[in-house]
C-alpha cells in the first residue's frame, strides 16, 4: 500500500520527539513490509493544507495522521465516505479514538501495527453536518477546554497539568443549562451541567472511548449533577469509567437527535473532538455507520 504520512510537529508527543529518528524508523518499517511511504512534517498551522493535499492525492491508499485530537478529527472528516483509509498515529494527550481502534499507544508500536495492518470500516458522526470521531459536548467538558486553552503549557505533561487545573475550576463552579433532546418521537427536558454526544457508547471501566467503533449508535450522556458534592462524585466515577454507576447521569442512545440548549448567564461553550466550536440554537447530530475506512492492527 502507498502511505502519505502527515505529522504535526507542534502536536502532542511529536512536539518533543526525535522526529528525524522517528521518520527514519517509519520509513524502514513500512518499506520492509512492502509499502511505500511519503512523510511530511509540518507545523500546526500547515496541517489543514497538508491533510487536504494527502487526502486528494489519487495514488495514495492510506493517510497516516499524527497529532492531537484536532489533527485526527480533521483527517477523518476529509476521508468520510471515501475509499482512502485513515491510519491514526497516537501522538496526542489521550488518544481516545486510537484506543477505540485498538492501536498501540507507543509511536513505534503503532507504526509496526500499520505495517501488518488490515482495513476496517467504522462509524463517524456529524453535528449540523460537521464530522466528529469522538464526542460533541456542551457544559463542563467544553468549559474545561475553554479554561485550559487560556493557560500556557509547552509539553504533553504541561497540557495534562493545565487540564487538571481547568477541570478543578470547572468542577467547583459547574455550568447550569436547560437542555432539550429530541430523539425520534421522544422529547427529554432537563436541567444539566453537561451533555456529551458520543460516536458510539463508551465502554465501562476505562477511559472514555467506545469499545465498538462500528456499533452504529450515538451515546447520549446527560449529567444532572449541580451541587459540588454531586459533581465531584460524577467526576470520580467518570475518571474510573463507571458511567452506569452514577445516579446523576442519564444514558440514552439514538441514531439521530436534535439538541437545544438554554443557559443562565453566559452562553455555554461547545466542544467537538476536544476543540471549541460555535454552539447554534439547534444542533442535529447523527451517526453514519461504517462511513470511515481505517487501518487497524491485524489482531483487532
Amino acid at each position: 500500500m502507498r502511505f502519505s504520512a502527515v505529522l504535526n510537529r507542534d502536536g502532542g508527543t511529536l512536539r518533543t520527539a526525535d522526529l528525524d529518528g522517528f521518520c527514519a524508523f517509519m520509513s524502514r518499517t513500512l518499506q520492509a513490509a512492502g509499502h511505500h511511504v511519503d512523510i511530511a512534517v509540518v507545523s500546526g498551522t500547515e496541517m489543514p493544507a497538508a491533510i487536504e493535499k494527502a487526502a486528494a492525492a489519487p495514488d495514495i491508499d492510506i493517510l497516516l495522521a499524527g497529532g492531537g485530537d484536532g489533527t485526527i478529527s480533521a483527517a477523518a472528516a476529509r476521508l468520510m465516505g471515501k475509499q482512502k483509509a485513515l491510519a491514526v498515529l497516537p501522538a496526542g494527550t489521550m488518544n481516545l479514538f486510537a484506543r477505540s481502534l485498538g492501536i498501540p499507544q507507543s509511536l513505534e508500536a503503532a507504526v509496526e501495527s500499520f505495517a501488518a495492518g488490515t482495513l476496517r470500516k467504522v462509524d463517524i458522526a456529524t453535528a449540523n453536518g460537521r464530522p466528529f470521531i469522538h464526542q460533541f459536548s456542551v457544559g463542563m467538558h467544553a468549559r474545561m477546554i475553554h479554561l485550559r486553552d487560556k493557560m500556557e503549557f509547552g509539553s504533553r505533561l504541561g497540557k495534562i497539568g493545565a487540564s487538571f487545573r481547568a477541570a478543578w475550576a470547572t468542577l467547583i463552579d459547574p455550568p447550569a443549562m436547560h437542555v432539550t433532546l429530541i430523539l425520534s418521537e421522544t422529547e427529554i427536558e432537563a436541567r444539566a451541567s453537561a451533555v456529551g454526544i458520543t460516536n458510539n457508547l463508551f465502554g465501562e471501566g476505562h477511559l472514555p472511548y467506545a469499545d465498538d467503533p462500528a456499533g452504529g449508535i450515538l451515546g447520549i450522556y446527560l449529567t444532572m449533577a449541580q451541587t459540588r458534592g454531586a459533581v465531584l462524585k460524577f467526576a470520580f466515577n467518570a475518571a474510573r469509567g463507571k458511567w452506569r454507576d452514577n445516579e446523576h447521569v442519564e444514558i440514552h442512545q439514538a441514531e439521530r437527535l436534535t439538541l437545544k440548549i438554554r443557559a443562565s448567564g453566559k452562553k455555554p461553550h461547545a466542544a467537538m473532538d476536544g476543540e471549541l466550536v460555535g454552539l447554534e440554537n439547534e444542533t442535529v447530530i447523527e451517526i453514519h455507520p461504517k462511513a470511515l475506512n481505517v487501518l487497524v492492527p491485524a489482531t483487532v
